[in-house]
């Protein structure tokens, strides 16, 4: 028999409440505004996470699109010094090469006999195309004696050719010098080339309507006005654009068309032949029949007198 029926009614009433109130509180919970609410971030937080994106650079907008990571390093004083020696040793080497490229200039020994003079000294506006000291001749070789490309004369030989140079110029025209004084040595090696008959590999260029045993009638000699230092083999080029003017052949091709007066070429070619000419003669030298670019100076000093020192 329970002796207190009312209190444990109360209790048990108590008990009731409690759980109910729980299971209230846990439905709050778990409600779909409650989920939203919790998932929502913290203003606060958002702010610390927000990545900090700098503003375009205005000035330079390449810059400014580069990613963060990507953008073009700062070049500190130290290395900019490191790279200087690598760019002067750059310099150096293509300086180098280039003079590797071009050949060593020639200095003049200067041990002329008195009397006698180097033309682009005492022309320095003429041009120079010393043949027989390099291998584009009728023989196609380097020619005994020219041991530089210099071209000598005797003073009063260099002189006249100087007024020449300048009533020329007065035209429009500059002296091109091929050949001036010329070793007697030099004179003896055409000989004995003249000699070997099968020696003709230069022929079709330089002389190909006659043949090589005719060429000392009328275009070598055993003894040549050359080494006598008054006499000169060149033409004229214009003096603005530096080409030669056309004669109708080239310096040294032995055959009729080179003659003066031949009427193997045309009235225009006559004529740049006579400019040349009437300038030479005017200037006191006279000219050879068979080679329009042949002169010797009138009132050479030295007219029996044949020089036999090197071109150098």
């Amino acid at each position: 028999m329970n002796r207190f029926p009312g209190k444990r009614m109360r209790m048990r009433g108590i008990m009731i409440l409690c759980l109910m109130m729980l299971l209230l509180s846990a439905c709050a919970v778990n409600t779909p505004g409650s989920r939203q609410q919790a998932a929502k971030p913290d203003p606060g937080m958002q702010i610390e996470q927000k990545a900090e994106v700098p503003p375009p650079d205005q000035k330079n907008p390449a810059k400014s699109a580069l990613p963060v990571h990507e953008a073009e390093p700062e070049k500190s004083p130290a290395s900019e010094a490191a790279i200087q020696p690598v760019a002067q040793e750059k310099q150096a080497a293509d300086k180098k090469d280039a003079d590797k490229q071009q050949p060593p200039a020639i200095a003049k020994k200067r041990n002329l006999p008195k009397g006698l003079v180097y033309l682009d000294e005492a022309i320095p506006s003429a041009q120079f195309d010393i043949r027989y000291y390099g291998d584009y001749n009728f023989i196609g070789k380097r020619i005994d004696g020219y041991n530089a490309p210099f071209a000598i004369m005797s003073a009063e030989a260099a002189n006249a050719l100087k007024a020449v140079g300048k009533d020329l110029a007065a035209q429009g025209y500059l002296l091109k010098i091929f050949d001036a004084y010329r070793p007697q040595k030099a004179v003896n090696y055409f000989a004995s080339w003249s000699k070997d008959t099968k020696d003709v590999k230069m022929k079709k260029i330089f002389y190909p309507d006659v043949e090589k045993k005719d060429l000392f009638n009328g275009y070598l000699a055993k003894k040549s006005g050359h080494s006598r230092g008054s006499t000169v083999d060149l033409t004229i080029v214009n003096a603005k654009t530096g080409k030669e003017i056309d004669m109708g052949s080239g310096f040294d091709f032995l055959g009729p068309v080179s003659t003066h007066g031949t009427k193997k070429i045309t009235a225009a070619q006559t004529h740049n032949r006579n400019v040349l000419k009437n300038a030479m003669i005017k200037g006191g030298f006279e000219p050879y029949s068979k080679e329009w670019w042949h002169y010797t100076l009138k009132k050479e000093p030295y007219p029996k007198k044949y020089f036999d020192f090197d071109v150098e």
